[in-house]
Formats: C-alpha cells, sequence, structure tokens
C-alpha cells in the first residue's frame, strides 16, 4: 500500500547542524573507554573505518589501541587451596580486537545532534544505518508537533509534572548516577544485559524508581534500580512484586534498603508522603491548583490505600476538586 501524502510540513526556523554532524546520520560509531587503565577518555571511531588492521590512538593520553595487540591487566597464580602449590600461572590480559568488538554502537540524532545508543533509535530496513534517523524522544516531539497531537509545551508540562510528584515524594538532592550504575555492576537489573556508562555521551540505562513515584515513592541514589530503557518502560508503574521472583526481589532488598517484605508485598503509599499533605492541604492545592485532575486522582489514591480524606484537613477546597469527574 503506498504510503498517504503528508498533509503537513513542520519548517525549521534557526536550525544550524554542527560541522561534525552533517552527512553523520547513517553513520554508526564505537564507543569505548581507553583501555591505558588510568584514562577516562571514551574514543569514538567510525565503525566503518574499523578495518582487521586497525590502529585507534587515544586523543588524550595517545594509548594504542591496535590489532594483534593486547594489555595485561594482571599477572595471575592459580593455586591449590590445600595443597599449598600453585597449578598455573600466567597473564589476564585484554586482546584489543575482542575489546573494540564487544564495544557499544552509537549514531548521531538528525534532530538534537547528540551521540546516542543505537538502541536508542527505532529499527529502519532502508536506511544503511538499519536505524531511524532521529531518536525515539526526538521523534515522538517532533511527531506530537506534525501530527498536532502533541507540542513541547505539552511535554514540559509532563515535566512539571513529574518534578511535582518527585519533590512530594521526598526527592532532595540529585542522583548520583554513577553510583547506582557501580552498585548494580552495570547491567541491567531486570534482564541482566551489560549496559553503558559515559560521562560525555548519552547513557543506554534508566534509573528506576523500584517503588512507583505515582504511589509517592522517591527517586534517590539509595534506593533506584539499575534498568535498560526497554526493562524500564516495561517495569513503569508496577510494584516490584509484580516484576520480579523471590530471588530477584531478596537481591532489590539488599542492593536498595528496602524491606524485603515492602518489596513483596501488595503496592502501597508512601506515608511520609501522605503525612507532608495532610500536614499542609492548602499549600498542596496550590501547588496542584493547575493540574485539578491529579489533585482529585491522588486524593482517591490515598483514600484507597491509606483510608485518609486529604481534603478534611484542608482549610478550603475549590468546588471543581469537589466535582468527580473524573473515575
Amino acid at each position: 500500500m503506498p504510503r498517504r501524502k503528508p498533509y503537513t510540513k513542520v519548517k525549521k526556523v534557526g536550525r544550524v547542524r554542527p560541522a561534525h554532524v552533517k552527512g553523520m546520520g547513517d553513520v554508526v560509531f564505537k564507543v569505548f573507554q581507553c583501555l591505558s587503565g588510568t584514562c577516562r577518555e571514551f574514543v569514538v571511531v567510525r565503525e566503518d573505518q574499523i578495518d582487521h588492521d586497525f590502529k585507534i590512538v587515544c586523543s588524550v593520553c595517545e594509548f594504542v589501541h591496535q590489532a594483534g595487540s593486547e594489555t595485561k591487566v594482571f599477572d595471575y597464580a592459580l593455586e591449590h587451596r590445600s595443597e599449598g602449590s600453585t597449578i598455573e600461572e600466567g597473564k589476564f590480559t585484554i586482546l584489543h580486537e575482542d575489546y573494540v568488538h564487544e564495544a557499544s554502537r552509537f549514531k548521531y540524532c538528525l534532530l538534537c545532534y547528540a551521540l546516542k545508543p543505537l538502541e536508542q533509535f527505532d529499527r529502519h530496513k532502508s536506511r544503511q544505518s538499519g536505524r531511524q534517523g532521529e531518536c525515539r524522544l526526538c521523534k515522538t516531539i517532533y511527531n506530537g508537533i506534525k501530527n498536532q497531537s502533541r507540542t513541547t509545551d505539552q511535554f514540559r508540562e509532563a515535566a512539571a509534572k513529574r518534578r511535582l510528584y518527585g519533590l512530594l515524594a521526598g526527592e532532595g538532592s540529585q542522583i548520583d548516577s554513577k553510583a547506582v550504575f557501580d552498585k548494580f555492576d552495570g547491567t541491567c537489573f531486570k534482564c541482566d544485559r551489560v549496559l553503558h556508562y559515559a560521562s560525555t555521551a548519552s547513557n543506554d540505562f534508566n534509573l528506576d524508581h523500584t517503588l512507583p513515584v505515582r504511589l509517592l515513592w522517591p527517586l534517590e541514589t539509595q534506593s533506584a534500580t539499575l534498568l535498560c530503557v526497554r526493562c524500564n518502560n516495561e517495569k513503569h508503574d508496577f510494584w516490584p512484586s509484580e516484576v520480579y521472583d523471590a530471588d530477584k526481589l531478596r537481591r532489590l532488598a539488599r542492593l536498595t534498603g528496602y524491606e524485603y517484605a515492602l518489596l513483596a508485598g501488595k503496592p502501597r503509599v508512601n506515608k511520609e508522603a501522605v503525612e507532608k499533605i495532610v500536614a499542609d492541604t492548602d499549600s498542596f492545592i496550590e501547588d496542584w491548583i493547575r493540574y485539578p485532575n491529579d489533585i482529585k486522582k491522588l486524593r482517591r489514591l490515598i483514600q484507597y490505600h491509606a483510608r485518609i480524606d486529604i481534603f478534611e484537613s484542608a482549610s478550603h477546597v475549590p468546588d471543581s476538586l469537589l466535582e468527580d469527574d473524573e473515575r
């Protein structure tokens, strides 16, 4: 079936594509940390320029990653515990071919011009890279404008509401994503996929609330869960017991500090957040008055989980909020 002729066109005003991105829409890059051991630089090299005889030099420390070479990490001795004898001695080395081959693949987004993991682009058979030119985030925003379904202002509003939920849940200081990444050994907690962390490029993971923010639980460094983008989307708004088995829940309790009984039980609202609302319901209403449906939703949620009507502690409730018009 032929594609329908589009009836709208987005005119891009003031758009200037950086020189280093021009012509790179279908170019795939390999991104890996320098193997020198002390260098923290991430090396970015075009995949189509890595041949069987490659030689890639770090721009910061000039360490050479070269086909046929290897890097020694340490010497080892395999010892027999009971006899105290040495069974084998050798060198623990990393072959440069293996290291470069398993490196994560990235490409530029043609809308935001950021270098992002290939997994953040939908598949597209006819393109040389096999992926869309735009990342999923930009494509969603762009299509919302083009199809008049969701504007940038609406995305901004959604972000503002997420911030309000975070404040209500008690989120404080900035999250240390590297600390969470290291605590989970750089692997997705749900599917065990090895993830990529970069200080200067987009990461291919998300930090999950562990306990849903819709139930007013905060996202904190101590309690966050490391998930790949796909698993985070699947886990969204679900309680841990609805997603993980008993073994996973026990490990999650150890990593996040949440009690196993809490994680393995039924969904429940954060009592501290409820107490915060009840202590000053008037301020809560003022902060959320732009989102009346969310106020009603939170009121019903708290009534269901905590058996508390937050409006009873308010000095005045607008009539519009008393209209039970959303179920």
